[in-house]
């Protein structure tokens, strides 16, 4: 029935892309327009992640986008958090690198997939909001994806880049990434290393926090340019590394990485179809957890415990890049994903499968300009997956289900006065199917009910409206992204004890979310700026009248910096209020609310001096004044290290870092 469903969707896919075209060549031979439009859609955010942040530089994709007004992170220690947006958690959130995904491997999200992430390995980190994109796979709450450029030396005298810097700060904190390429017009050979360590850091009373952690990573591209119209390209990497955690009963003692990709560009075609490209990827994970390699064993058994989850996904797609006329674009392509997880308790061991996915898609995006001031983007996507179930003993061993998913958006957008203000409104819907942390809980009988998650629990739909401005008068910049929400069928976990056990329940129910981030600058002088940010998430459980789990609190940043050619100086405040909406032993595979959360005030700053155009040097203190504190979504201490029972883990205090940059 799911793949009938889908074969429909197909046909009517066809039908709608011939309108498309139609529509698209009408606006064309209509009117020619030229549309002075913002730098870039509202909903998204362009960041360069090479760029000293603050605080201190970031060790993994999480640390850097909880910088990132709505974003926050589920903290566990020092490295390796878990990616939260909105209060949206998993695969609601879509990471893509090298063109695909990689997924982690632990069946607690040990190894997020962030974790396996080096954010300056990368050019640009591009954040789409919201259900507001079809290119890159369904996902509901965002859509993040990290990139790397093509290079191209045909024009230039300079044949080579090296682009290196090195860090070190407090908790004997040290690392180095060095991003080095030359090339000519035929092709570019580029290489990237990253290697960041850490040991335990202090929290704000000095207690020592287990947090260590060491991680590398190094990564290769070779790029033909036989033409201009033409790129072949083929990307390799790897990594390894490890983390000590305050808030598992294990460590992470291997983070092993492989990543392999393939892409192909042909622009320049026929006067309409602009440019053919193809992207295939093989990413895996192979991650070790245990209870004594970096630690001593603890607890009733004092037992020695290892395991050893692996995730390979590979996957490929292809686009096709019509232009009708200079405003109106149309981008259709498919895509396929087969991802396999496997695991063993014993290195000796073969690996065994517990769980396969399958995934096809289809998907068309166009946007179009319906003025000189105002467009609409709009499209749509089908996505047919499937998943079977390879667990010994399972209530559903052997069985597969599989599922039609349908997703669509439409944006308006308008602006005025040469761009000065511009609005935006648009809709969207997504359909997600559960993900292998949603589907793998056990069956287990509470309350006289025998949940089975892979056979019972359904794919999540989420109905969202999103809608912001932007203003700029004189030398003040002001922004406003709000959304409102209802998702049917929403993915919770509950948390029980069953027969002395701990386990975690996964059921549907019916969701309202709504919330915003909006932010203001002001230049007072050419030299001397302010700049706020707000961001607040609500959610709520409306089959059972209560909040979502997990959820962050209102969150605050203001920074007040000098900048002139060589020098820059700032200073930070970030709040957060106290998190009383709560669900009483609910949450996410990763964690779970177990008690509010207090408000705290954290003061940072930070200083850089660029020598000349090859030398820059950054420096900070973050938590000035050495606050004792906690994120709401920090995880509860483990007992293994001596935490007491719903103690959360604090952050760190005072923390000085320098950072220094050299290109050539």
């Amino acid at each position: 029935m799911e793949k009938m469903k889908f074969a429909i969707f197909i046909a009517v896919f066809l039908i709608l892309q011939s309108v498309l075209f139609a529509f698209a060549q009408e606006i064309t031979l209509n009117k020619v327009i030229v549309i002075a439009a913002p730098l870039g859609s509202p909903l998204e955010i362009v960041l360069d992640p090479k760029q000293a942040k603050q605080p201190v530089p970031a060790s993994d994709a999480t640390d850097y986008l909880k910088t990132v007004p709505g974003f926050s992170a589920i903290r566990s220690g020092g490295a390796n958090s878990d990616t939260v947006f909105r209060g949206a958690f998993g695969s609601r959130i879509n990471i893509v690198s090298g063109g695909g995904n990689i997924f982690g491997g632990c069946p607690s999200r040990m190894d997020s997939p962030a974790s396996y992430i080096s954010p300056e390995s990368y050019d640009s980190v591009t954040i789409i909001k919201g259900p507001q994109s079809v290119l890159y796979g369904a996902a509901s709450a965002a859509t993040v994806i990290f990139e790397k450029e093509a290079l191209n030396y045909s024009e230039n005298e300079k044949k080579y880049d090296v682009k290196a810097d090195i860090i070190a700060g407090s908790y004997e904190r040290a690392g180095v990434n060095i991003d080095a390429a030359f090339g000519n017009e035929y092709f570019y050979f580029r290489t990237f290393f990253n290697k960041d360590f850490s040991q335990d850091y202090k929290d704000g009373d000095g207690k020592t926090v287990p947090s260590k952690y060491d991680k590398w990573s190094a990564d290769v591209q070779l790029g033909l340019t036989p033409s201009e119209n033409y790129l072949i390209e083929i990307g390799a990497g790897t990594g390894d590394g490890y983390a000590r955690y305050a808030g598992r009963g294990m460590d992470g003692s291997q983070f092993k990485r492989e990543t392999l990709n393939l892409k192909f560009e042909r622009k320049n075609i026929a006067e309409i179809l602009d440019k053919i490209e193809f992207n295939s990827y093989y990413n895996r994970a192979d991650h070790i957890m245990d209870n004594y390699s970096l630690r001593q064993p603890s607890g009733m058994m004092n037992m020695r415990m290892l395991s050893n989850p692996a995730r390979t996904v590979y996957g490929a797609r292809t686009i096709l890049n019509f232009n009708f006329g200079e405003n109106n674009k149309l981008k259709s392509g498919i895509d396929a994903q087969y991802d396999r997880h496997e695991s063993r308790g014993n290195l000796r061991n073969p690996f065994t499968k517990d769980l396969e996915f399958d995934k096809y898609g289809v998907f068309s995006e166009l946007s179009s300009s319906l003025s000189e001031k105002s467009k609409i983007t709009a499209g749509i996507r089908g996505d047919f997956a499937s998943a079977k179930d390879l667990r010994r003993q399972s209530a559903s061993q052997e069985k597969t289900r599989g599922e039609f998913l349908p997703n669509a958006f439409a944006r308006f957008e308008q602006s005025f006065k040469d761009g000065a203000f511009l609005w935006y409104a648009g809709i969207g819907h997504n359909q997600r199917f559960p993900d292998y942390w949603e589907l793998i809980q056990t069956s287990v009988a509470v309350n006289s009910r025998n949940i089975n998650a892979f056979e019972n629990l359904k794919a999540e739909k989420t109905s969202q409206i999103d809608a912001g401005l932007q203003v700029k008068a004189g030398t003040a910049d002001f922004w406003l992204s709000a959304y409102g929400g209802y998702i049917k069928d929403y993915i919770l976990f509950n948390y029980a004890t069953v027969m002395m056990s701990n386990v975690k329940l996964v059921e549907n129910a019916d969701a309202q979310i709504y919330g915003a981030e909006t932010g203001l600058s002001y230049l007072f002088i050419k030299v001397l700026r302010a700049e706020a940010s707000l961001a607040y998430s609500y959610g709520q459980n409306v089959a059972d009248n209560k909040p979502l789990p997990q959820i962050p609190p209102l969150e605050t940043r203001v920074s007040l910096s000098y900048e002139n050619k060589k020098l820059t100086a700032g200073l930070l405040w970030r709040a957060a209020a106290r998190q009383n909406r709560i669900a009483q032993n609910q949450g996410n595979v990763a964690g779970k609310d177990f008690a509010d959360s207090k408000a705290f005030n954290v003061f940072s700053a930070n200083a850089s001096f660029s020598a000349n155009d090859n030398l820059k040097i950054s420096a900070g203190i973050d938590n000035i004044f050495d606050e004792t504190y906690s994120e709401h979504l920090n995880l509860a201490g483990s007992a293994g290290w001596g935490f007491a029972a719903n103690e959360r883990i604090h952050e760190p205090g005072r923390n000085i870092w320098i950072k220094i940059n050299v290109t050539f």
